[in-house]
């Protein structure tokens, strides 16, 4: 696999037209090469920056996209075991980085790094993350790249505050007086949802997120507890974001023990031997999910919860 730090000086540019091919995904465990781009756009309406990394398999015919948020103070470089693998199976993945709430929230003086956190945590940079996918879908579509994109076959995806803008992208509405915010992306067919915190302060879940109604696989563990001054939550709240979400096309996996930064590129969290191990089975999971949603092969994700059963303190399938 060719590694993603050759970065490429490529400018998104006109509109390109989009292949009506849909090839089937490659079978599980014969991966592809990836090519690697970090492009570096701007949202001159809202003046902000977009930086994105783009892992491509590296064939002609286009390939399915998953759009990746990543959590708070992260950045496009992060999650590199969940986009990479995507590609060497075939789907593309794009990893947006939010300006307003990445890895700049570590830099600078140690005292304000709860006010920055919080500050990063309001509506208005939760909005700015929605629209920061959907500048980089449409700078991406319109691109050079955008013919290697099948803009038919698109799912988002999100860890932790990431999981947050995910939803928010495929349906979530929150009510606000004299109003609602709501920041669907029709074009996003399905969501895979990781460490989901809470809205909040927003009372029952389900007034937000009974309006997703796209296929949603949701991944958490026993021990995913955030610890943010006044924002901590634990796995329960991961379960009531699962039970609110209104589409019955909802799957739940929930690891034993590990915590709520081993979703990320950090090698050790929750454990040096458990890490890699969850790791290894998301990806499974999170493909045989993807074949469900677009190809409607059941097969994969229902021997999946058999194969990782050592792992698992619940499974729940769609429908149960």
């Amino acid at each position: 696999m060719s590694p993603c730090s050759r970065r490429r000086a490529l400018k998104f540019g006109a509109a390109a037209a989009l292949g009506l091919a849909l090839p089937r995904l490659r079978a599980e465990g014969q991966p592809q090469r990836v090519e690697g781009f970090d492009l570096d756009g701007h949202d001159a309406r809202r003046d902000r920056g977009v930086p994105v990394r783009l892992y491509l398999p590296a064939q002609t015919t286009p390939v399915p996209l998953v759009v990746f948020s990543h959590g708070l103070g992260g950045s496009r470089f992060g999650y590199s075991w969940f986009g990479r693998h995507m590609a060497e199976q075939g789907i593309a993945s794009l990893h947006v980085q939010h300006v307003g709430s990445d890895r700049q929230l570590w830099q600078g003086s140690a005292l304000g790094l709860v006010g920055r956190l919080q500050a990063a945590a309001q509506d208005k940079e939760a909005i700015a993350r929605v629209q920061d996918l959907r500048f980089a879908l449409d700078e991406l579509l319109a691109g050079p790249l955008g013919v290697r994109i099948d803009a038919r076959r698109m799912l988002a995806a999100g860890h932790s505050y990431g999981a947050n803008t995910t939803l928010l992208a495929t349906g979530a509405r929150v009510p606000r007086e004299g109003g609602v915010i709501e920041l669907r992306d029709t074009r996003l067919r399905a969501a895979i949802v990781m460490s989901a915190p809470p809205f909040y302060g927003e009372g029952d879940p389900r007034t937000i997120l009974s309006h997703v109604t796209v296929p949603s696989l949701h991944v958490t563990c026993t021990e995913d507890v955030i610890r943010i001054p006044g924002y901590w939550s634990g796995v329960d709240d991961r379960l009531k974001v699962f039970d609110a979400i209104g589409s019955p096309r909802k799957w739940l996996a929930v690891y034993e023990g590990g915590s709520h930064s081993m979703f990320t590129d950090r090698t050790q969290t929750g454990g040096a031997t458990l890490n890699p191990q969850v790791k290894a089975a998301t990806q499974t999971l999170a493909m045989a999910f993807v074949r469900q949603v677009f190809e409607g092969d059941e097969t994969a994700l229902a021997s999946w919860p058999r194969q990782h059963a050592a792992l698992l303190a619940r499974f729940q399938p769609a429908g149960a």
